[in-house]
């Protein structure tokens, strides 16, 4: 799913939660292979994949897939909120250890970060008033938003540019508010964040067909890191077989995003 980073100044925000984990519960991989604690980051910005309730926790589908990945592994983890364009040069300054935050694993990022395998796939979709633009191919002079440093603004720019107005902002709510009040004729979005905002804004529909990019979302890890890459991949195998992550995911979806 999701994010394009441009490397920027670090900016650690503040939310911390710790768990610990009984030690005799089933141990899928040596704990001498993960750190202790084993500090990860999410953006705690993006429902249903991560936010933050009303008493200050971290929730969503990022959240809970880590949950479970520690306690596969039986690590004592700390999970933080870590504002997105800061989010991978705190993690290469050593500010936590992976990031689990609905991360697309691109080309562009493994020159600085390595990633372990998928944790599911996603699409984008367009967003637009009902009776609007029918798609993805009717956006020609239209203005079209995006939130920064996404592959969904990579696919606007991409796509749309010299063709249509793009418009790019710092948050997706930002974007919602401009596509909201008129501003925007439509807007490009990873299409679960999208299908969840839609729930609640009945006025705006999907406009036409999903978009394959092979959009694979992964753990953030440093580089020369294998025996960690190894035990987040030990793990991720270990909730697909179990029924754990099947159990995640039909929380917050109808279909298996895998």
């Amino acid at each position: 799913m999701k994010k394009m980073n441009i490397i920027i100044p670090l900016a650690i925000a503040g939310i911390v939660i710790g768990f610990f984990l009984k030690p005799e519960q089933n141990v899928q991989v040596a704990k001498s292979e993960v750190p202790n604690p084993l500090r990860i980051a999410t953006e705690g910005a993006y429902p249903p994949f991560n936010g933050v309730d009303s008493n200050g926790k971290l929730v969503g589908f990022d959240v809970d897939i880590a949950n479970a990945l520690c306690e596969e592994m039986q690590a004592n983890c700390v999970l933080v909120a870590q504002d997105w364009d800061g989010i991978i040069p705190a993690l290469v300054a050593d500010k936590y250890d992976a990031i689990i935050a609905s991360m697309s694993i691109t080309d562009e990022r493994k020159l600085t970060i390595d990633f372990t395998n998928k944790y599911y796939s996603n699409y984008l979709a367009v967003i637009a008033p009902k009776g609007g633009v029918s798609g993805a191919d009717n956006l020609n002079g239209k203005t079209v938003g995006a939130q920064r440093s996404t592959v969904a603004a990579q696919w606007a720019e991409d796509n749309l540019m010299g063709k249509a107005d793009v418009k790019l902002y710092d948050t997706q709510t930002a974007a919602y508010s401009d596509l909201e009040t008129g501003r925007l004729d439509a807007m490009v979005s990873d299409i679960y964040p999208a299908m969840d905002w839609l729930k609640t804004n009945s006025e705006f529909v999907l406009a036409g067909e999903k978009v394959d990019i092979n959009d694979q979302i992964g753990i953030g890890i440093r580089q020369n890191e294998e025996a960690l890459k190894t035990a987040f991949n030990k793990a991720l195998e270990s909730i697909r077989t179990n029924g754990k992550y099947a159990a995640i995911n039909a929380k917050y979806f109808s279909a298996d995003i895998y």
